[in-house]
């Protein structure tokens, strides 16, 4: 079936520290972590990497500053990733089973066998609407430190020349599935394993490469508020007002990360099945449904 998730984020930071500290207040669990180098872990077992300085296993950086240099993709069987590492031109493997290599921008592709995602989480807490009642006799309260499940999807800037080709590499070598085709914007696509509506977007709007952001999924609504607040209790700036994503219909709220872009909290994205075909939109749609809007600071 090829390509199910993503295995693993790898970023170069200037500061390893302030980075430990950003992702632990974010709710990753660490894992690793010397004078130099650290290792997160989501819920279901996926890995961020972050060194300080530039280890020589990886490609040279696409732009300047903290930034992502590799993602690592989990594929289904030792033959689909076989297959798949030819066709990317995968050129060396790492003691860890790992296979790299290089895509049309510069970002590093990595393969390897999918990890075991342990068991399902717990079910979205129960909402009650009339008509729609889930729970009674059930006062709810803070859902406490949120603990992300998973990146559910990675956003990539690319320029604007060669965009064809480098998304070709993704949806001919590694057999995406381009869902939505915003011809001034970007293409989001999703691996062959997953539903969400896109695990990947190469966005050609900005016309220079870099790191955009890693979204994670957390557990409903509640979380991605909850879970933003506390990143901004924590000292951490907030990159865009709470709100609903048009493409994808998923709840986001965003914050600056030092190891270069953004981290999105996400919740609710779309499913979607093979019968959703691909989306060409001529124009762009608007970035959102809704955002937060707000008077209260000019309340008197």
């Amino acid at each position: 079936m090829g390509v199910q998730r993503i295995e693993s984020v790898v970023y170069t930071v200037d500061d390893i520290d302030l980075n430990v500290r950003f992702f632990t207040d974010f709710g990753l669990t660490l894992v690793a972590r010397d004078e130099s180098s650290a290792v997160f872990r989501t819920r279901i077992n996926q890995t961020l990497s972050l060194y300080e300085g530039s280890p020589r296993s990886l490609p040279p950086p696409t732009e300047s500053g903290p930034t992502l240099r590799e993602i690592v993709w989990g594929v289904d069987t030792p033959a689909e990733l076989e297959r798949l590492a030819k066709q990317a031109g995968a050129d060396r493997q790492t003691p860890d089973g790992v296979l790299h290599t290089v895509d049309r921008t510069g970002f590093g592709v990595g393969l390897t066998l999918a990890g075991d995602p342990g068991p399902a989480p717990e079910p979205p807490r129960p909402a009650n609407t009339s008509g729609h009642v889930t729970r009674v006799n059930q006062a709810l309260r803070s859902v406490g430190r949120v603990r992300p499940i998973r990146m559910c999807h990675v956003a990539l800037n690319i320029p604007k020349k060669g965009r064809e080709e480098a998304v070709a590499f993704y949806t001919g070598l590694l057999e995406f599935i381009p869902t939505d085709v915003v011809q001034p914007m970007g293409v989001f696509m999703r691996v062959q394993g997953d539903a969400d509506q896109h695990n990947f977007l190469l966005c050609h709007r900005p016309d220079k490469a870099g790191v955009n952001h890693v979204s994670y999924e957390v557990n409903g609504f509640d979380e991605v508020i909850e879970g933003g607040n506390h990143m901004i209790a924590q000292g951490w700036q907030e990159a865009r007002r709470l709100g609903r994503h048009t493409v994808g219909s998923n709840v986001f709220r965003f914050v600056h990360a030092p190891c270069g872009g953004r981290v999105e909290l996400a919740a609710d994205m779309d499913r979607i099945d093979d019968s959703y075909g691909t989306r060409v939109h001529e124009t762009t749609p608007p970035h959102h449904i809704w955002t937060l809007r707000t008077n209260r600071e000019n309340a008197s």
